[in-house]
């Protein structure tokens, strides 16, 4: 079943993806969810440090000394692109091509702490008699934002005129200000999931304690790499990249949330378990990480 999974690369559903109606106990379902996938980049700026100038052994040389450097997080953009695609197999599953967009947007007009959404586009596949692939745009007329209290917006989009067989495809992005904050991923739905991905690239200078659930349809990574900066300093020969935690968490197969997961228990009890969220939390990790922090290094360095 592991072998059929979707395609990631958004704009051309797959031929599996048009033949594709559940597995097991999804076989019934109004519609599923084909891929949903959250990517998380940082763009730094080569004013990201607050450089002792007096001392000439810091600055952005020394990208990685972290014990020395002192990190400016008015310099560090955190980069989401959000995907989702949705099929419908029955006529009563079009309700399941609407979605709401939740994200944090302070109601304050001088605020810095506010996330934009930007990039939204939505596309509906549907086949002809012919069996000829059809695409249709939704225009952003329809788009609808509301305000939930002060901190965080919904954004409202109802597709119109989809039925069963028809494919919907969903990609926006979110720039936020706030690095030491990551939106929490759900990998179960109401309607079941074939594949669900996270892949998330954090600096060092950033630790966080992540929150990965531990289920045998979760399968989680994380390794050691190299993110680039931005610069315009002509005089910047070395340093133009830092080291980061990457992390790679995916969840195949997933039914919704109604149906749970039998799992045997040491006391020889079934018990029926909901896959919790993927979070994290900015603090000290509590297991091994490819990229330390140098030791006696508080995670961060705020100026």
């Amino acid at each position: 079943m592991n072998a059929q999974l979707p395609n990631e690369k958004f704009g051309k559903p797959s031929n599996m993806e048009w033949d594709f109606v559940g597995w097991g106990d999804a076989v019934n379902a109004d519609a599923i969810i084909l891929c949903k996938t959250m990517k998380v980049t940082y763009q730094l700026s080569d004013q990201v440090f607050n450089n002792n100038r007096t001392d000439p052994d810091l600055g952005s040389d020394n990208i990685d000394d972290f014990g020395k450097n002192q990190i400016d997080l008015e310099n560090v953009l955190v980069k989401y692109e959000f995907k989702l695609r949705t099929k419908i197999l029955k006529p009563e599953g079009a309700k399941h091509a609407n979605i709401d967009i939740t994200y944090f947007n302070v109601n304050d007009n001088v605020a810095i702490s506010t996330d934009v959404l930007t990039d939204l586009k939505i596309r509906v596949f549907t086949k002809n008699d012919k069996g000829k692939v059809e695409k249709r745009n939704i225009s952003p007329d329809g788009f609808v934002k509301e305000r939930i209290d002060n901190n965080y917006m919904v954004m409202h989009v109802e597709v119109p005129d989809v039925d069963a067989g028809s494919i919907i495809e969903y990609q926006y992005n979110i720039t936020s200000n706030r690095p030491s904050f990551l939106y929490d991923w759900s990998f179960q739905d109401c309607i079941p999931t074939v594949r669900s991905k996270c892949d998330i690239e954090i600096p060092a200078f950033l630790q966080f304690k992540m929150n990965v659930p531990i289920n045998k349809l979760i399968q989680s990574s994380v390794e050691a790499g190299r993110l680039a900066y931005d610069t315009n300093r002509a005089d910047l020969k070395r340093g133009k990249t830092c080291v980061t935690n990457h992390y790679k968490i995916n969840g195949d197969y997933i039914l919704p949330v109604d149906f749970g997961l039998q799992e045997s228990q040491s006391d020889g009890d079934d018990k029926k378990d909901i896959i919790a969220n993927f979070t994290s939390q900015i603090s000290t990790p509590n297991i091994p990480l490819p990229a330390y922090m140098p030791e006696g290094v508080t995670h961060l360095k705020i100026k």
